[in-house]
C-alpha cells in the first residue's frame, strides 16, 4: 500500500504504525481478515502455458488482488465493530495451503485504533 487507504465508512488502513497528523486516541485491539481461494484447473493450465512462453499471469494477479481487497475489507469491518476509524501496522501474508497446495490464503492483520 502506498499510504493510507479508506473504505466507504471512512476507515483508514495503513501499513505504518501511525497516521501523520492524527494521534491515536485509543487502541482497540488486533483485527484480522482472512480469505481462502481455491485454484481452478483451467486457469492453472493457462497460467502454466503463459509461464512457459513468458509473460505475467493476469488471471492469478486478479485473484490475488481480489483476495487481498476482501481481506482488507474484513479487517475494516472488524475495526468498525470495535468502534474504530483506522487500522495501523497492517501486515499482509500469503500462504499456500491444502494437501496438494491447491488453495491460497491471504491474511491481513493490524491494530484497530480511534484517531
Amino acid at each position: 500500500m502506498a499510504g493510507p487507504w479508506k473504505d466507504a465508512r471512512g476507515i483508514t488502513v495503513t501499513t505504518t504504525p501511525t497516521i501523520e497528523g492524527k494521534p491515536v486516541q485509543d487502541y482497540l485491539g488486533i483485527v484480522t481478515g482472512e480469505v481462502i481461494v481455491g485454484a481452478n484447473l483451467f486457469r492453472d493450465l493457462f497460467a502454466n502455458i503463459r509461464d512457459i512462453v513468458g509473460g505475467r499471469s493476469g488471471s492469478y494477479e486478479r485473484i490475488l488482488r481480489d483476495a487481498r481487497e476482501q481481506a482488507i475489507q474484513e479487517l475494516q469491518a472488524e475495526c468498525a465493530a470495535l468502534g474504530g476509524n483506522a487500522v495501523v501496522g497492517v501486515d499482509l501474508d500469503y500462504e499456500v495451503i491444502g494437501d496438494t497446495g491447491s488453495m491460497l490464503m491471504v491474511s491481513a492483520s493490524g491494530t484497530a485504533v480511534k484517531v
